[in-house]
C-alpha cells in the first residue's frame, strides 16, 4: 500500500515538473493557454486516478503506516506523571493550609512510569503541623478527618490508602 501512495506522488510530481517544464520552453500566445489548460487536465487526472481504486476497496488505514513507526515517548509520559503528582500535592497542601492548618506535607504514592496516572497510596507529615488561630479544630483526630476528606475531594482513594506520619 505504501508502494502504491509513493508511485502516486511521484507521478503527481512527474506531471508537475514537466507541465512546468513545458511552460518555459513554449513561447506565450494564444497556443500557450491551451497546452496549459491540457496539463491542468493531465494533472486532475493523475491526482483522481487513485479514487475508482479506493472506492472498489474497503479502506484499511492502518495499512498505510508502519505500527513500529509509532511509539510512545516514556520519558514524556513520565515527565508529564510527576507533574501531575506534584501539581497535586501541592494543591492539597495549599487547601488544607487555606483551613488554617500550615506546615503539613503531602507526598503522593503513585507508579509514574504507568500510562495512566493512578495514586496508590497518599502520606500526610504532620510533623511540623501549626494550627494557626483561623483553624477549624484543635484536636488532631479531627484535623486528621479534615485533612482526609480534602484529600478524597482531591483523589478518588480509600481512607485505608492514606497514612499519617
Amino acid at each position: 500500500m505504501t508502494s502504491t501512495l509513493s508511485a502516486w506522488i511521484l507521478s503527481i510530481a512527474g506531471v508537475v515538473l514537466l507541465s512546468v517544464l513545458v511552460e518555459l520552453i513554449l513561447p506565450s500566445g494564444s497556443m500557450s493557454k491551451y497546452i496549459k489548460g491540457i496539463f491542468a487536465f493531465i494533472i486532475m487526472f493523475v491526482i483522481l486516478s487513485p479514487v475508482p481504486k479506493l472506492l472498489n476497496q474497503n479502506i484499511d488505514i492502518s495499512n498505510w503506516f508502519d505500527s513500529q513507526t509509532i511509539k510512545v515517548d516514556e520519558d514524556y509520559l513520565q515527565q508529564l506523571n510527576y507533574d501531575k503528582m506534584i501539581k497535586l500535592q501541592s494543591d492539597i497542601e495549599s487547601e488544607i493550609s487555606s483551613f488554617g492548618y500550615n506546615n503539613v506535607k503531602i507526598y503522593i504514592s503513585s507508579d509514574i512510569f504507568d500510562n495512566t496516572f493512578s495514586v496508590k497510596s497518599v502520606t500526610v507529615d504532620l510533623t511540623k503541623l501549626v494550627i494557626t488561630e483561623n483553624a477549624e479544630h484543635t484536636n488532631i483526630v479531627k484535623i486528621k478527618q479534615h485533612i482526609t476528606e480534602i484529600i478524597k475531594s482531591h483523589i478518588q482513594i480509600g481512607e485505608d490508602e492514606i497514612f499519617y506520619e
